[in-house]
């Protein structure tokens, strides 16, 4: 759940006080204030799926690991 959600869900829902929403989320009241008047929304950023620089070296370090693994503990 986004953070802004949750002060709007506080804020119309719950009939929670501005002041309480600041103190439970470190928020200014001002800026509290400005997100429910403007009504402002998060954006939903999708992230495209990104190689990771290890790709190339998985299959190496799990069997690294599954070696390491069976190892006595003082042998590790």
């Amino acid at each position: 759940m986004g953070f802004l959600k949750v002060i709007r869900t506080w804020a119309l829902r719950d009939k929670m006080p501005i002041r309480e929403i600041a103190r439970r989320t470190g928020i200014a009241r001002n800026t509290i204030k400005k997100y429910l008047r403007e009504g402002i929304v998060e954006p939903a950023f999708q992230t495209p799926d990104r190689p990771s620089k290890l790709d190339p070296y998985a299959a190496q370090l799990t069997g690294w690991l599954v070696s390491d693994q069976r190892k006595s503990r003082k042998e590790r």
